[in-house]
């Protein structure tokens, strides 16, 4: 597969900040040099941290300054993504990762012009591959005023283990913090609602992922692997139920919506 452009970053595994997710996730705090990582936790590393004015409105860094392209859409949400977890990260000691752009392409949908970018990710610590990870984004337009509001799926509901969870806005603040997430529709709620159309705070798809993720290893244990999809935006103000059915997973709403689906790969 042709290659658009790669990125190395190295970090330290800091079992203080794994810890502080535990925390802002309701755990009680364990992880410590030695430990290893949950999956999905390596999102709290490799930050690559931009100056204000290499920001774009959203917070997040201006596009065609790093692995993905401008190409002139101004909304950006992470769609969905891959994992193979070859082996787990341990805290405390130093990891790299390595990333490519593997596509990135333009599509005209329902609701008008679409850009897709695939990243691929490989987490590497004391010369092993940790994981590999593939992480698709989705960039649209602005609303439109008179957009005609898009009808979401409607989830399964012959799951055999469920959970619920709720979020606030500190939750979800300290989820972008920990991840060096700026993206302001998850804490903005004036440009969540005003400029991008929500009608609260986004709570974080990754953050749906993990809460999958950890549900899933809670009952069928060690990942080997996970994908997941978003299939509609969760507002901070709306409980959500974790939903499992064998190897697949979901989460829905209160009114029955799907917000996420998933699969787990072991």
């Amino acid at each position: 597969m042709e290659n658009h452009g790669s990125e190395t970053l190295r970090d330290l595994i800091d079992p203080a900040r794994a810890a502080a997710l535990q925390v802002a996730l309701g755990q009680r705090p364990s992880i410590q040099a030695g430990s290893a990582l949950p999956p999905f936790f390596h999102h709290l590393f490799f930050w690559s941290p931009r100056p204000p004015g290499d920001l774009g409105r959203d917070g997040h860094p201006l596009v065609g300054l790093g692995l993905i392209p401008d190409m002139g859409l101004p909304r950006r949400m992470w769609a969905g993504g891959r994992l193979q977890f070859h082996q787990p990260l341990i805290a405390g000691a130093e990891a790299e990762r390595r990333s490519v752009r593997e596509s990135a392409e333009q599509k005209i949908g329902r609701t008008g012009p679409l850009a897709f970018v695939t990243l691929r990710h490989e987490v590497w610590q004391q010369g092993a591959l940790g994981l590999t990870e593939w992480q698709d984004l989705v960039y649209r337009e602005d609303p439109s005023p008179d957009a005609i509001a898009p009808q979401h799926p409607l989830a399964r509901t012959d799951e055999t283990d469920r959970r619920e969870v709720a979020f606030d806005t500190t939750q979800l603040f300290r989820y972008s913090a920990l991840t060096f997430n700026g993206h302001r529709i998850h804490y903005d709620l004036d440009y969540a609602r005003d400029v991008e159309g929500y009608q609260g705070l986004v709570v974080h798809g990754p953050l749906l992922a993990q809460l999958l993720m950890l549900f899933a290893a809670e009952l069928m244990g060690p990942l080997t692997g996970f994908s997941f999809r978003a299939t509609a935006p969760l507002m901070h103000f709306e409980t959500a139920t974790l939903c499992r059915n064998g190897h697949a997973m979901w989460v829905r709403g209160p009114d029955g919506r799907e917000y996420m689906r998933a699969e787990v790969l072991n």
